[in-house]
């Protein structure tokens, strides 16, 4: 088995060099098509997953990668690298500063290791399972708020949402009425992170994919937070709706949103 050291030092070096590309583009003009009506890709999300993956292929060509523009490359491995070469592309393409790269490895099926880089504010959080999570050189831990009422928490809408009755706004509604506050920044793999940070107390959200979550999730946990889906049951990545918390927190999440 590959050390986790290992695995970290190639994810944190491919999540730096695509952040140096990304960071380089941000007030330039962009190249731009559409996936849907509103879920836009760039030439920057394109350069930026082409830099990762050969990165992480000249150390690793045996690995298997699962990347959101280019899907899946899948390979006789028992590792899996899972990219968002860019989180937050919408906040990218119009200069919002919250957008970040996500890396993950995959061993038989358990996420192992996460990176997950902010190259505006040259934040790297970190993750190797059983070894705690990292801000840079700072130990993360989650908060202690007990109370939805003194939490601050985040979400996330899905693309469809003007098609779809399934649309987290409900929710929304819910938790604005119940919680100090809630934020909607628009990269989910940063608001994990957050919560990992101890800057948000909780975080929620449906049709997520994969490369979303998979490294803020280990992240959270390694932080000594919980990660679920909206039944409660242990969260697997490939499962498209998250919760997560500073565990105190847990049930009365749950509770909103089954209510």
């Amino acid at each position: 088995m590959i050390s986790g050291a290992e695995l970290l030092n190639i994810a944190v070096r491919s999540a730096r060099i695509a952040g140096s590309i990304i960071n380089k583009r941000v007030h330039t003009t962009k190249r731009v098509s559409y996936k849907g009506i509103v879920d836009l890709v760039t030439d920057v999300d394109t350069l930026s997953e082409k830099t990762i993956i050969q990165t992480i292929s000249r150390r690793f060509p045996d690995h298997s990668i699962l990347s959101e523009e280019m899907g899946g490359l899948t390979k006789s491995s028992d590792y899996k690298w899972i990219i968002d070469p860019l989180d937050g592309t919408t906040n990218f393409f119009h200069a919002y500063p919250f957008f970040a790269v996500s890396i993950a490895v995959e061993y038989r099926g358990r996420i192992v290791v996460g990176v997950v880089y902010d190259p505006v504010k040259k934040e790297m959080f970190h993750a190797i399972r059983g070894k705690g999570s990292f801000l840079n050189t700072r130990r993360l831990h989650v908060s202690a708020t007990e109370s939805l009422e003194r939490s601050l928490l985040s979400t996330g809408f899905p693309y469809d949402l003007r098609t779809s009755g399934e649309n987290n706004i409900d929710n929304w509604i819910k938790f604005i009425r119940t919680a100090q506050a809630v934020r909607r920044d628009g990269a989910a793999a940063l608001d994990l992170c957050y919560v990992a940070a101890g800057r948000f107390d909780g975080f929620w959200e449906m049709k997520l994919k994969p490369w979303d979550v998979a490294a803020g999730m280990l992240i959270i946990q390694e932080a000594g937070g919980m990660v679920t889906d909206f039944t409660g049951k242990p969260y697997s990545v490939y499962t498209d709706h998250i919760v997560a918390s500073n565990t105190r927190l847990h049930g009365l999440l749950l509770g909103v949103l089954n209510g």
